[in-house]
């Protein structure tokens, strides 16, 4: 059944918009997105790289690791930063 009028049958429907409840609007909080998006491309280019070379980049809570092929990682080592990932992946 589709009534000809809004309103008359049906489930009846809220026209305006909900208002928050008092205290309950935070501001957006935009401080870092920049720099976590830049990190995001760094840590992709690094990736890109690394499958490049025949490796994977990993990340753990302890922090990143370069695993070859045998599925070892390099150096032994699963703590490593994003810039020591990068100097590990520098053209010798």
């Amino acid at each position: 059944m589709n009534p000809s009028h809004p309103g008359q049958g049906g489930v009846p429907r809220r026209q305006g918009r909900f208002a928050p409840a008092p205290g309950a609007e935070t501001p957006e909080d935009w401080v870092g997105a920049n720099d976590a998006k830049a990190e995001k491309l760094r840590r992709h280019a690094l990736q890109r790289r690394a499958h490049a070379e025949g490796l994977q980049l990993r990340h753990s809570s302890y922090g990143y690791a370069l695993i070859d092929a045998t599925r070892h990682p390099i150096e032994n080592r699963h703590d490593l930063s994003l810039d020591e990932v990068e100097s590990k992946l520098a053209p010798s």
